[in-house]
């Protein structure tokens, strides 16, 4: 899925359609579907919304690819082994929008932000990239101020 306007494409774990007045048409089938997306996660729900801002960022690619609107969608939390119906509002959505702006001006001047190490590093899908264990590390010109003997002034 992809949007333009927001300058993010990704992948959808699952899109269900449902029958409704408001959804779309879908090549051989009858009737309107309105897309339903679902993100699939390991565990159980989190104390911060970052499972909710990537399945709304997720709905509003579908929806500038479909032409509709999504007003939910669901996160299936491996743990409890059930659904959390997910409602797409206002304010969620202009929470993405900001993120998305913050990353993309990070992005412009070429500034990566320091990783935050925490519990769930272990189980990222990017910790092979984002290495956050370098995040603790001593910086290099630290590394050198702290081992090589200072210049001394000569007379």
């Amino acid at each position: 899925m992809i949007s333009h306007r927001l300058r993010i494409q990704g992948v959808c774990d699952v899109v269900e359609f449902y029958r409704d007045p408001a959804g779309i048409t879908l090549a051989g089938r009858e009737g309107n579907w309105l897309p339903y997306p679902i993100e699939y996660k390991r565990g159980k729900p989190k104390p911060f919304d970052a499972d909710e801002l990537q399945l709304c960022a997720q709905a509003i690619c579908l929806e500038e690819m479909l032409l509709c609107s999504i007003p939910e969608g669901s996160l299936f939390y491996g743990e409890p082994r059930r659904r959390t119906v997910v409602r797409l509002g206002v304010t969620l959505r202009e929470r993405v929008e900001t993120m998305l702006a913050e990353m993309h001006a990070l992005f412009a001047r070429g500034h990566t932000p320091k990783a935050k190490v925490g519990k769930g590093c272990a189980a990222c899908s990017l910790k092979d990239r984002c290495l956050p264990k370098l995040a603790k590390a001593q910086s290099a010109s630290d590394y050198l101020r702290a081992h090589l003997p200072r210049e001394v002034d000569a007379p």
